[in-house]
């Protein structure tokens, strides 16, 4: 039997089918490596560059999902503060504290350390508290205004003003009374704080008094030397770190709570005013 003539003409169809099939293919690649995840390329591109920040696209200079930050500015075009400058800020916040304390003769009662971008502050109870009382002594006053003017020519690079209240251990074979010895440390880092704060020298919201009691000493309670010791109130100084991804402390707190943004407290020319509405 002999076989049909004609029978090649499909041949070039198969051909051509399979091209298009390759290059639709071919293009769903293309369009599958052009969508990227945005987190895994910030990712990526901090792998490369860990000083790189976050920055939208529409900031101006250069712009793109991360920018550098020696060029980064704000919304409104005001150029911001890079991290050297914030960093070099906390140096010199460092310096003048170190150099007030030498000046003041002060290095038995005040103590000024530094790490990695914070300034850490202690004060025994001598500066601003007689014993087992949370009233500013006039010595104390004297002192807070001094650091107080300090601190605001730092203020712009501040992430952060943490005061910290401490008592002693009245007796050493025996706790305090757990109501008191809370309050009273408490206390004491609070009027501490309402001070700096009524100097208007940093954003209140970006300062915190918190209260230890006699649960972090830093010697014993055996003799009235070391109780003096106990008895102190610090400060935590935290610069602004521009390369964290999870934000200044601000923004961390309203991310933990699960809200986009705070919202701003009005006052009047930063007086108090007056009203029946519960605090």
């Amino acid at each position: 039997m002999k076989k049909r003539k004609g029978g090649g003409g499909a041949n070039w169809m198969d051909t051509y089918g399979d091209m298009v099939t390759l290059l639709l293919c071919f293009f769903v690649l293309l369009y599958s490596m052009s969508t990227i995840d945005q987190q895994k390329w910030i990712q990526l591109v901090q792998s490369f560059n860990p000083n790189a920040v976050q920055e939208e696209t529409e900031t101006k200079g250069n712009s793109g999902q991360l920018a550098d930050p020696t060029t980064a500015s704000s919304a409104d075009g005001a150029a911001e503060q890079t991290q050297t400058q914030i960093d070099t800020t906390i140096d010199q916040l460092y310096l003048d504290l170190k150099s007030y304390v030498a000046q003041q003769g002060a290095a038995e009662n005040i103590s000024v350390t530094k790490g990695d971008g914070y300034v850490f502050i202690s004060f025994n109870d001598a500066v601003f508290f007689d014993g087992d009382s949370y009233e500013l002594r006039q010595d104390g006053i004297n002192v807070l205004n001094d650091v107080g003017e300090i601190l605001r020519k730092a203020s712009s690079a501040i992430d952060e003003l943490r005061v910290l209240g401490h008592t002693a251990q009245a007796y050493p074979d025996r706790a305090n009374n757990v109501t008191a010895d809370r309050f009273l440390a408490s206390n004491r880092a609070t009027i501490v704080l309402v001070y700096l704060q009524e100097m208007n020298i940093l954003d209140p919201a970006r300062m915190v008094s918190l209260g230890y009691g006699e649960w972090r000493p830093v010697a014993s309670n055996d003799n009235r030397t070391d109780r003096a010791k106990n008895r102190r109130v610090e400060l935590i100084v935290t610069g602004k770190d521009l390369t964290s991804t999870l934000g200044d402390e601000i923004e961390q707190y309203y991310t933990q709570r699960g809200t986009e943004s705070p919202v701003s407290v009005k006052n009047v020319d930063g007086a108090d005013t007056a009203s029946t509405a519960s605090q």
